[in-house]
């Protein structure tokens, strides 16, 4: 699946979302995340011992709504998988990136094997709003 050059540029310059995991109950578990937007992917911290963590165990279906507020009506809706990264390549690219742009990772850094990363592959997309359609 691939993304028009609009909706890329949305999620680039966005950073915050609600990511939606699949609870063992077959409940949706919905909280809020910051992510990252790379070559066709989306990235986001996790932490292990989170609910969203312990969710993306069992099932890694995931779903993730970007918007740009309620005035603005734009917005992306991105449905997928999710495979996790703990350490190696993948993993170093992501914090890199995360580093870059996130205080909140300079503030607090951690290391390979502390907090993983999931890439969300995406399978489907909808998206809405001036720009975007």
């Amino acid at each position: 699946m691939t993304f028009a050059r609009e909706e890329e540029r949305f999620l680039e310059e966005n950073e915050v979302g609600r990511l939606a995991t699949i609870c063992p109950d077959g409940m949706p578990h919905v909280v809020p995340v910051c992510y990252i937007y790379r070559s066709g992917a989306l990235w986001v911290a996790v932490d292990y011992d989170s609910k969203k963590y312990r969710n993306l165990l069992s099932n890694n279906k995931v779903a993730l709504i970007v918007d740009a507020g309620y005035d603005s009506n734009r917005g992306m809706l991105v449905q997928g998988r999710a495979r996790m990264f703990e350490k190696g390549l993948e993993f170093r690219k992501a914090y890199a990136a995360f580093h870059k742009k996130f205080n909140w990772v300079r503030a607090a850094p951690w290391k390979e094997g502390e907090a993983p990363f999931i890439k969300i592959e995406p399978t489907r997309k909808a998206s809405w709003g001036p720009k975007l359609q």
